[in-house]
């Protein structure tokens, strides 16, 4: 018990300290829990044999973000993906095995040798790749997407190359291979189809899958109902856990992939009115034994075999992220992916994946792999996954500002000018621009996502393709002679920029831009923006306007209160920009924190003073009449007739 608590103990606390540092330092998360792993295994040595084992463990946290990426994939979307699910993924391990498997046959390896690893380097990490998506907010870009999809045809993939590497077997190897089957306690006792013809073995799979997905559609419900009905939290989240654990169990059973089952038991309750409810209780369990997983990668590392073949090792690792980059960088080309989402498939896709731990192993249990060729082999997996957000570091900081700086594609020929240049057609930019149209203004709309602009046009909006923060598109929108410019854009640098830009050297166009918060509106204020509106700010009043009616307010005293409380707040940001400008660190400037809570204090007074009855403002708009006012008018008129009859002749 005391061994489980300082094991605990060791890896929380390293994650604790190393994943805040690397996420303040830029690195990512990811790369904070291989280091973190790193430094309690083999710097240290606080962990050691064990690591294997809770790795083991840890790979449960795939199962689940699987189950979680399913929950997100309604069936629609995942046979609009089938081009590239097929095409993409297909083609990816295809190439990528083929050609490792060439290169180790011509370095000397033996063929079945040979044609194993390309099949186990084909593979790459969903688990690395998919956490930083997240985190980077990437998933629902084109790369994110096509990037999903390659790593979903690999975890299918790996279905057929499980059936296949026991067919590979060395006799030269049998003895070893098992040796290491006893020693890692595998065997047949916790398998459906082992030793079963091939049309029973195919039975028993496909009846595995066929009671996840009508499971799945018509059970679910019910029994998550009827869980539902009980009131209790912890049994929901119990439920929950409950069916991932036991979909995976089952696809071990009949030896397929737990994370392909979850993941289609996720697409399956993709339209449940519970799909939230299991992503909340899910949630934290994932994030927790994915940390666990990279913690022991890092740990896991042998530096002993690192540092025996230093060259060799690192070699091999260089070489296969270059390789599989080049494969993905070409089927970009194909598919015709831009070069952003290009880029960005190929430098998150370059490593080897963590199911080749797990396929390392089975080709050692299956005599086909020596074992001390496997440790080489784990150790460049293990080294590949470690750079990789390195990869991604690269992606943000080199190649990014080069694609904008060069101009990626060719930007649109902009054969019209108008009174307004807007920047960005996203969410933000498509009400401006719809609003300004409708009432005769002309518009010129610059975007750099083309999938928006294809979108755009498809609705019927004008709008032309590039990056709005070139001096020459600009030139060509007519930014010299129009009237106002827009930022409508996502990114705070690049709004930035824009306004410092347009400023210098068309002062007297008119800048109107989004702001993110209260410190990018001050910023926005400092580099010459003339209006600078923060995007949440008008939303949330009103849906805080909206809540007071419900609660049983007269819409004339919430329409009262939201004005004044405009009022205030834009009075107050005229008085917090003074102090902001002698020290912009708001988190530090205590001078501003003090009065921003006088601010906060004033408001409620002015709020109580008169039960929003406030200074009896002239709002004539919105001023009620009085009780009875149409029996006043009713008598005012008869009085009137009254006293023009009685000077009738």
């Amino acid at each position: 018990m005391g061994g489980l608590l300082f094991h605990a103990f060791v890896y929380l606390c390293a994650a604790v300290i190393a994943v805040p540092i690397a996420k303040r330092l830029g690195l990512g998360s990811v790369l904070g829990y291989l280091i973190a792993g790193i430094v309690i295994g083999p710097v240290i040595g606080l962990v050691g044999s064990e690591t294997q084992e809770i790795q083991h463990f840890a790979e449960f946290g795939v199962v689940m973000m699987l189950f979680l990426v399913g929950l997100e994939v309604e069936p629609r979307l995942l046979w609009e993906m089938r081009a590239r699910l097929l095409g993409l993924g297909g083609l990816q391990v295809a190439v990528t095995a083929g050609l490792i498997a060439a290169i180790a046959l011509a370095l000397g390896s033996e063929w079945r040798i040979a044609f194993a690893i390309g099949l186990i380097f084909s593979l790459s990490s969903t688990a690395i790749v998919l956490q930083t998506l997240n985190e980077k907010g990437l998933t629902k870009t084109e790369g994110g997407r096509a990037s999903f999809s390659v790593l979903l045809f690999q975890d299918i993939a790996v279905i057929p190359m499980l059936a296949l590497i026991p067919l590979l077997a060395l006799p030269e190897l049998a003895g070893h291979g098992a040796a290491e089957a006893v020693a890692q306690g595998h065997g047949d006792a916790m398998s459906l189809v082992a030793g079963l013809p091939g049309w029973a073995h195919a039975g028993v799979v496909l009846g595995a899958v066929a009671v996840v997905l009508l499971g799945g559609h018509f059970l679910s419900r019910p029994l998550f109902r009827f869980i539902a009905d009980a009131r209790l939290r912890e049994i929901f989240t119990a439920s929950a856990l409950l069916l991932v654990v036991g979909i995976a169990l089952l696809m071990t059973l009949v030896e397929l992939s737990p994370a392909l089952g979850t993941f289609l038991a996720g697409v399956v309750l993709a339209n449940s009115e519970f799909r939230h409810e299991l992503e909340s209780d899910i949630e934290p369990f994932k994030g927790l034994l994915l940390g666990l997983f990279f913690i022991t990668v890092g740990a896991g590392i042998d530096f002993d075999v690192l540092f025996g073949d230093f060259g060799m090792v690192l070699g091999l690792t260089l070489g296969l992220m270059v390789l599989k980059g080049s494969v993905l960088l070409g089927l970009t080309r194909l598919f015709q992916l831009d070069s952003r989402d290009g880029w960005l498939l190929t430098l998150g896709l370059a490593q080897a994946g963590e199911f080749g731990f797990v396929l390392l192993s089975f080709t050692v249990q299956n005599s086909v792999i020596p074992q001390d060729l496997a440790k080489t082999l784990s150790l460049v997996v293990a080294l590949s996954m470690l750079l990789t957000p390195a990869l991604f570091i690269l992606y943000d900081k080199l190649v990014l500002p080069q694609l904008r700086s060069t101009g990626a594609a060719q930007p649109d020929t902009i054969d019209e000018q108008g009174a307004v240049v807007i920047a960005g057609n996203g969410r933000f930019g498509q009400i401006v621009n719809r609003l300004l149209v409708a009432g005769g203004v002309r518009t010129v709309v610059l975007d750099h996502e083309a999938t928006v602009i294809d979108m755009a046009r498809k609705l019927g909006i004008k709008s032309y393709y590039g990056d709005a923060s070139r001096p020459d598109l600009l030139e060509a929108a007519g930014i010299k002679h129009a009237a106002a410019f827009v930022i409508a854009i996502d990114d705070p640098e690049r709004a930035m920029e824009m306004v410092e830009r347009v400023h210098r050297h068309y002062p007297g166009v008119r800048i109107l831009a989004r702001a993110f918060d209260v410190n990018h509106l001050y910023l926005l204020r400092k580099a010459g923006v003339d209006l600078a509106e923060r995007e949440l700010f008008e939303a949330s009043l009103k849906l805080g306007a909206e809540t007071l009616k419900v609660l049983g307010l007269h819409p004339f005293k919430v329409e009262k209160m939201v004005r004044a409380f405009r009022r205030h707040d834009e009075s107050g940001l005229d008085q917090l920009y003074e102090l902001w400008d002698e020290n912009p660190d708001i988190a530090r400037n205590r001078a501003l924190h003090a009065r921003a809570r006088q601010h906060g204090e004033a408001l409620a007074e002015l709020m109580e003073a008169d039960r929003l009855q406030l200074h009896d403002r002239s709002e004539r708009g919105w001023t009620p009449p009085p009780k009875g006012y149409t029996k006043d008018m009713e008598t005012a008129s008869v009085g009137e007739a009254a006293l023009q009859g009685d000077r009738l002749p």
